[in-house]
């Protein structure tokens, strides 16, 4: 019985989640939020239900009722969540509160099925992230000072990477993090939000070509640190950024074309020296060829992906744990073995949403700090986005960098719920001055 509700539950979840992702571009529809307001609505019902269904099944299958008390909790803090949202920032885009709690309870169910302890431990960082970011939004839009602490900014970002450079601790090859309390502390995480201000300042005083040299000289030094670190994966997201961020302030393509080679020529380079970029490139040429060693990883995340086909093969039902770190490098493929690639999809368009919102919200912002900012984290967003999914289905070699609010990470989840919460008080700030009266 439980394995035929299991394989009911997998086309419900994707049928919800098809209604939920068209609700998601309905909203672009729309002038004001009162015609908006059906939507949000039904997104909530949408994202209970899924995340209702998805307990259910795993109830159902485990037979263990402690899920039960898991689930509780984890309703009570998306409710909370949305709930308190709406109460403090009622000027709040909802879209993007939405999108986050979605985004959360799929990452809640799907953690529940891989790993009970980590889920546990996912939980307790979200509710801390999520009272951190209730309180950034009335930050952002009151203390306007922060447009004016560019070289602060530099400074804790190079000096924090440092750190790490100098005693943090080896993660697959990498130091990326050491340990505070008994918590795994990622310093890039966070420090790429503090570089998006960093360049933003340096972009909105001056877009002449001293002034980019001297951003770009900065930038460099973030990015060689990541290096020697070895975390290419964050250097990769870095390096983007700044380029983007150039791109948009000055609207010269030579910088973009500058930008790019140099990306090029830093990928070989990093290939020539780093043994571990030569196995990553490896696996991503022949996976099935080096199945037994460098290619294991990818290669199992294909098989997964295959075999759950466009309905999934429904939660319990296929073997995503068969995946090394699954629960952080490679969910997409977990959710895509037993969600199905329909709901995969509709997972991706649900980020696509979240990153045009931000971008929408970026156009309406006459202040080029805070319009550069809202670039810069949408670009950092949707960036991780690819690298991760990218990885993970063979489009480009594995980065090693989580799905955002979806994967298994304290540090990643913190620094993204920190980044949407920051793009709601450029909201509520552009949303006091008025300008919210034109279609977003």
């Amino acid at each position: 019985m439980a394995h035929v509700i299991s394989d009911l539950s997998k086309y419900a979840l994707v049928i919800i989640m098809a209604v939920y992702t068209l609700e998601c571009f309905a909203v672009f529809r729309h002038k004001d939020e009162e015609k908006r307001s059906g939507i949000y609505m039904r997104q909530i019902i949408c994202m209970f239900l899924i995340h209702f269904i998805g307990f259910a099944a795993i109830c159902l299958e485990t037979s263990d009722a402690s899920y039960i008390i898991l689930y509780g909790i984890q309703q009570i803090l998306l409710f909370a969540t949305i709930a308190l949202f709406r109460v403090i920032y009622p000027e709040a885009n909802k879209l993007i509160v939405n999108n986050m709690c979605m985004l959360l309870s799929i990452g809640f169910v799907e953690l529940t099925r891989l790993s009970y302890d980590k889920s546990i431990r996912q939980l307790k960082i979200v509710a801390a992230s999520l009272v951190i970011g209730l309180v950034i939004p009335y930050l952002i839009s009151k203390f306007a000072f922060l447009r004016n602490l560019t070289w602060i900014y530099g400074g804790i970002g190079i000096a924090a990477l440092g750190t790490v450079l100098i005693f943090g601790a080896v993660t697959h090859g990498a130091k990326i993090s050491y340990s505070i309390g008994g918590f795994a502390f990622q310093p890039s995480e966070f420090i790429k939000i503090v570089f998006v201000f960093f360049v933003a300042g340096m972009l909105a005083k001056a877009k002449d070509f001293v002034h980019i040299l001297i951003a770009s000289g900065a930038a460099a030094l973030h990015v060689i640190i990541l290096v020697g670190s070895k975390d290419l994966g964050s250097a990769l997201i870095y390096f983007v950024v700044y380029v983007s961020m150039v791109f948009v302030a000055t609207r010269n393509y030579l910088y973009l074309l500058l930008g790019v080679g140099s990306g090029a020529l830093a990928s070989v380079l990093a290939y020539r020296l780093f043994a571990h970029v030569r196995v990553r490139v490896l696996a991503f040429r022949d996976p099935f060829g080096y199945i037994d060693t460098a290619g294991y990883q990818i290669a199992q995340s294909l098989f997964a992906i295959g075999t759950g086909g466009w309905f999934g093969m429904g939660i319990y039902q296929g073997q995503p744990t068969a995946i090394p770190f699954v629960e952080e490098d490679s969910i997409f493929s977990a959710i895509a073995e037993e969600w199905g690639l329909l709901f995969a999809l509709c997972l991706i368009l649900v980020c696509l949403s979240c990153f045009l919102m931000f971008m929408n919200i970026a156009t309406k912002q006459k202040d080029d700090f805070y319009r550069l900012v809202a670039v810069g984290i949408g670009v950092t967003y949707i960036f991780q986005i690819f690298l991760t999914i990218g990885g993970g289905t063979r489009f480009i070699p594995l980065t090693g960098v989580t799905l955002p609010l979806v994967s298994y990470g304290g540090s990643s989840v913190l620094s993204t719920i920190i980044m949407f919460a920051i793009i709601e008080g450029l909201y509520v700030v552009r949303y006091k001055e008025g300008v919210w009266n034109e279609q977003e």
